[in-house]
Parts: structure tokens; sequence; C-alpha cells
């Protein structure tokens, strides 16, 4: 394999698709590692801010995303006891006429189906399934990249190496060995869906809910073209094994919503999930390294954050946007070029994701604050009007490169 223009990226999920769609637009040869023998659903909903729209959008994405994503007119924000609205920020057309690109909600597996299905028809991209990253070697030349497929054991010189494997990625750990591991939050997240006739209209209507309530919260929203409603429930706990897909006893968290700080419109949404599934919260310190000679951490294995700001995914399809560029802007790539062009990239990132990864801490706080504390925040975001409160994320998704 010619190692000119060829770069490897461990980690076929959103950001490595991602990454590997935007450096093959860059005339790069990219091979994608994953350990996985094929692709299946993790997660469930998420939500495509305009600032990671555009950039899907501007790599030829638009027509596959739009068969399945849903553009909610608004953000609602509800209090949790009685049900009611406090305010209701304006998305849809406003939206699309402030950034210039969608709002978009969609299953998680109807993203990485449309990005694989890019990726795997796209001449300069292979895809390796079944074939896990083991070890990289850091050179002039670039980077000696190791990779398992069963008992077989195979070596590549590529120019560069992306690690877009996740919060437990094994190329961070290979490259930095003594960084801090991805530590839990104290916060476990239930999700769950239910076909959208299963509730009452204003339940299953186009718009993203968040329902604030005392040491817990709810993100409801519908998904996969609006035949089913996403239901993400976040609350304290100890339980913290990794993954996306524990099951999860609808007793529990039924007990947990069950007191009177909770309406009954929440319970019912809780009620008519068809199956829960839960993932402990981790999240990555904002200070570690990113890059290393020619090799970079990308998305969640650089900057796993809570997902409390909705731009765990957008921060991801950024990182890949930003590093084509960067590397893309090199005239004659090699060994030199590209350590210095990921040093850069990982500059222009450090400020922002450190940024988001504080905001969705402290929203956390916020949406779990109880008693008077509540009362004052409810009464600051009527006060602040959804004109206001729309214009305080205008750094996040005006965002352009």
């Amino acid at each position: 394999m010619a190692t000119s223009r060829t770069v490897f990226v461990a980690g076929a999920g959103i950001g490595g698709l991602t990454a590997a769609l935007a450096l093959a637009a860059k005339r790069f040869r990219v091979v994608i590692l994953e350990k996985a023998e094929r692709l299946e659903e993790a997660g469930a909903g998420l939500q495509l801010s305009p600032n990671a729209s555009r950039v899907l959008i501007g790599l030829g994405l638009q027509s596959r995303l739009e068969r399945s994503a849903v553009t909610p007119d608004a953000v609602s924000l509800v209090r949790a006891r009685s049900g009611k609205e406090i305010t209701r920020l304006p998305l849809g057309d406003a939206a699309m006429f402030r950034f210039g690109a969608p709002y978009w909600v969609m299953h998680r597996a109807d993203l990485q189906a449309a990005l694989y299905e890019a990726a795997n028809q796209h001449p300069d991209i292979e895809l390796r399934l079944g074939c896990q990253f083991e070890d990289a070697g850091l050179h002039a030349k670039g980077v000696t990249v190791v990779q398992r497929r069963g008992m077989e054991r195979q070596e590549d010189v590529a120019l560069a190496l992306i690690g877009a494997d996740g919060i437990w990625s094994s190329v961070r750990q290979h490259l930095f060995p003594e960084a801090p591991k991805a530590q839990f939050s104290g916060l476990i997240a239930w999700r769950g869906t239910m076909d959208a006739t299963e509730v009452p209209r204003d339940f299953s209507a186009g718009r993203v809910q968040l329902w604030m309530g005392p040491d817990a919260h709810l993100v409801v929203y519908p998904i996969s073209g609006g035949r089913r409603i996403n239901v993400v429930a976040v609350l304290p706990g100890t339980w913290n094994r990794p993954g996306w897909s524990a099951p999860g006893e609808s007793s529990e968290i039924k007990n947990v919503f069950a007191s009177r700080r909770w309406s009954p419109g929440a319970r019912m949404l809780l009620g008519a999930v068809d199956e829960w599934k839960k993932w402990a919260l981790f999240t990555m310190p904002d200070d570690i390294e990113w890059s290393q000679g020619g090799a970079t951490l990308l998305g969640d294995a650089a900057h796993a954050m809570l997902p409390f700001a909705a731009q765990g995914a957008a921060m991801a399809i950024e990182d890949a946007a930003v590093l084509a560029e960067c590397l893309g802007d090199l005239p004659d790539p090699n060994g030199a070029s590209v350590a210095e062009a990921l040093k850069r990239y990982a500059g222009i990132r450090y400020a922002r994701v450190a940024r988001l990864q504080a905001m969705a801490r402290q929203q956390g706080r916020i949406y779990h604050l109880g008693g008077p504390a509540a009362v004052m925040r409810d009464l600051i975001i009527r006060t602040l009007g959804p004109r206001r409160l729309m214009e305080r994320q205008d750094w996040i998704y005006d965002w352009r490169l």
C-alpha cells in the first residue's frame, strides 16, 4: 500500500466515518479499522445542531440524512412537578434562517448508516470490519499501524493515524499510556423509545422537550422520521460499567420518578417506553494531550463530555472537518509536515471543546436544581426569554471552518 497519502482511522463510529469522508474529499486514501464484525445500533437519539449538520451537508450527505431526520420546530423547557412549559426556544425555519443550516434530531443508527453507506461507496475509503487496532510505531515517515483480524496480524505504514475509537480508546492508551483515564461522572443515562402513536399528540409533536427536576431530568424528541419517540432520563447512581446498552429494569426508573416532584405526564412517558437500556456517563479531563507525531485523537477519544449541551456527536464531526482541513492544506505531505498539521488541528480544537465540556457540566447542575434554586432558575429563564436564550447558543451553532 502506498503511504504517500494513506491515513488510517481507528473506529467506524460517527467521528471516524466523518473523518474518513472529509479526508477522502481532500484526496487522501483512508483505511478504517473497526473491531466489530458489523456495525450495529448503538445508543438511541441524538441532536445535530447547525454546526454539525452544516459539515455533513458539505460532505454531500443531505439527501441521505433527510430520509430519517426530524427538524424540530422548538426546544421546550418544562418544569417537572407541574409539567408546564417555562419557555420555548424556536428552531425549525428560525434556526435555518439564523444559522444557514438545519437543526436535526435522529436515531444515532440512522446517522451511522448514512455515513457508512457513503464511506463504503467511496473509491478512496477501505473499511476493514472485524479488524482491531493493536499498536502503532511513530517514525520519520509517519506511522506503522499494527492491526489484528482473528489470529492474523498485519502491519501497514501510513502517513497518519487517527484515533476515533471512543472513550475507551486503544489508540490513546498506546500513544499516551500515562494519560488520565475516563472518569465516572456519578450520573447514569437511561434511554428508550416508543411508537409515536402510543402517546398523546402533545408529547409526539415535532419538538425537543427538556423536563428539569430535582436531581434528574428527561429529554424527549421524535426520531426515525417522527415514527418513534426517544426518551433519555438522567439521574445519579453508582452503577458504572462501560458500555451503551446494559439492560435496565423499568421498575427501577419508575420508582425514581414516582414522587409528586414529577408530573403525571412525565410518568406516562416513562411508562410507555418499550425497553430500557442504561449507560454510565464517563468523561475525559479537558487538559489531556491529543497529538504525537503522525497520530492524533478525535471525538470521544480526546474529549468525551456529558451530553447536557447535546454536542458530543457535533464536536466529533467538527473535529473531522478541522482535521481534514489541516491535512488538506499540506502541498506535499510528509512525516514532519503531518506532525505539525496534527498539532495545529489539536490547537485549534482545544479551547472550543474545553468550553463545551465546562458548559455541559454546568448545565447538568442547572437542570437538576430543586427547591428555591429551581424557582430562581425558572424565573431567570422566563426573564431572559427565547431570543436572548438563543443568542447564547450562537457561538456553538454558528461555527464554521
